[in-house]
């Protein structure tokens, strides 16, 4: 997928669109995952210049393997992600099956590795989401699209915490 394409289909389909139809958003992150791969982890189009990492965990309900590419942030030297969802009114489903299963792999360019996704919460996850929000601004736009909480999530590598990494 070029960046044209990706313009392209995130114009043709609308990102709320993209929430709503299931399989058009399986289809656009199929197309990401293969830009991602093809160009040694970068994308271009509506993502480009942005830090996208390819995330596989383990299903809430099914089990099974999960691929979804994200937008990361390294603050503090720590990988964050949030379910910001673009600000819809309810949570990304990455957010429901790391809540289920911690255990998770990642690609970032061309690493590729284990880690263990520690959700934030109180007073360290209110400081997250400001730093946040200093680095990508419409976080906060977002924010006043929906009443929810956005999820922050720390991912670690694996062989640095005291569980069992995953297998991919």
């Amino acid at each position: 997928m070029t960046k044209s394409d990706t313009d392209e289909a995130i114009r043709a389909l609308g990102r709320s669109n993209l929430r709503n139809d299931p399989e058009a958003l399986k289809t656009f992150n199929r197309n990401v995952v293969e830009e991602f791969r093809a160009h040694g982890g970068k994308v271009g189009g509506t993502f480009e210049g942005a830090d996208i990492m390819l995330l596989t965990m383990t299903g809430a309900k099914s089990g099974q393997p999960r691929l979804t590419p994200l937008e990361y942030f390294v603050i503090d030297g720590r990988i964050i992600i949030i379910g910001t969802y673009g600000g819809a009114p309810k949570h990304p489903a990455w957010v429901h099956n790391l809540r289920a299963n911690a255990e998770a792999h990642i690609e970032i360019g061309t690493e590729s590795y284990d880690v263990i996704a520690r959700e934030r919460s109180g007073d360290e996850r209110d400081a997250l989401f400001a730093k946040l929000v200093e680095l990508a601004p419409r976080i906060d736009d977002y924010r006043t699209r929906t009443t929810r909480i956005f999820p922050i999530f720390e991912l670690q590598k694996a062989d640095a915490c005291s569980s069992s990494p995953a297998r991919w």
